[in-house]
């Protein structure tokens, strides 16, 4: 007998990710709640009610009124949130209703998470998101995991969702995404570092033009040096943490995960950096990794000053 088409989803998590894939769901004419802890912050609350309400996108209270009804629950939240998010839901849902994973966190928090509902009877699927999701936003590609991944992944097309199976057994999605962020964020990384030292040697063009040399493809002399280092500048805390997780997935298995680690870090320095010396001269215009780190040497270089 066919399955129920899905129509009812609610989205735990209302950022960037949980933000896109909301919006394109309610536009599909599926009825999506969504439920995000900055709701009860008096500073974001407003913005992030607009933010649904533009989405077309209902705004629950609590995470027991977003996903009572739905039939698909997707979890998008912080890397750090994303198992008491698991643990608490799993308490909530009932049979038939699916509860979906999409956070970028260690195999072995996935396991945890689906140890919570093994003693229920809702179907929990991991998924590892693997690309970004503004270029593809609904369409991003995900791999899922656990013993109801293929009956979901079956079941998302008809939602506009681009899913497939990596295993039955939950951890294995995981581990695909872990192991290849190490490059994929790694790349952002030594971008990051490489470029802003060239530019201060005003050694870039001659850096770049090497790179493309060697890696004709990847379009080290066009866009690719601006999206890696825009991936670090916009997203750089979230993506620390996202390293740390899968240097934790590298822990599970023997690896030490040096590279891992350093990646977090630079992330994270970053971050630290824009945040401390507010650089404005970006402000309203397409991202230039060129002005973004002339911006935070001169505002380093007034700071010494004073």
């Amino acid at each position: 007998m066919a399955s129920e088409p899905i129509q009812r989803i609610a989205i735990v998590g209302f950022g960037e990710a949980g933000g896109i894939i909301g919006k394109d769901l309610a536009s599909r004419g599926l009825n999506i709640s969504t439920f995000d802890i900055l709701f009860h912050s008096k500073e974001a609350r407003e913005a992030m009610l607009a933010k649904a309400r533009e989405s077309k996108v209902h705004a629950a209270e609590t995470l027991s009124d977003c996903v009572r009804d739905a039939q698909l629950v997707i979890s998008a939240v912080t890397a750090s949130s994303a198992l008491d998010v698991a643990k608490e839901a799993s308490r909530l849902l009932r049979a038939s209703q699916f509860f979906l994973d999409i956070n970028s966190v260690s195999p072995g928090t996935k396991r945890k998470m689906a140890d919570h509902f093994e003693k229920t009877e809702a179907r929990f699927v991991e998924a590892a998101v693997m690309a970004a999701v503004p270029p593809q936003r609904l369409k991003v590609p995900m791999l899922l995991g656990g013993i109801h991944a293929a009956e979901l992944a079956e079941r998302m097309p008809s939602i506009g969702m681009n899913a497939s199976v990596a295993s039955d057994r939950i951890g294995v999605a995981s581990a695909v995404k872990m192991c290849r962020s190490v490059v994929i964020k790694g790349l952002e990384a030594l971008a990051v570092e490489s470029m802003f030292a060239a530019r201060r040697h005003g050694a870039e063009d001659a850096v770049l033009a090497s790179l493309a040399a060697t890696f004709p493809e990847m379009g080290w002399k066009g866009k690719l040096p601006d999206y890696l280092i825009s991936r670090v500048a916009e997203h750089g805390k979230r993506r620390a943490a996202e390293m740390r997780e899968a240097a934790q997935a590298l822990r599970d298995v023997g690896i030490d995960p040096l590279m891992a680690e350093a990646t977090a870090e630079r992330q994270d320095s970053l971050v630290r950096e824009i945040a401390g010396q507010n650089p404005d001269s970006c402000a309203g215009k397409p991202f230039s990794w060129r002005e973004l780190a002339d911006a935070l040497d001169d505002a380093s270089k007034s700071s010494r000053k004073t």
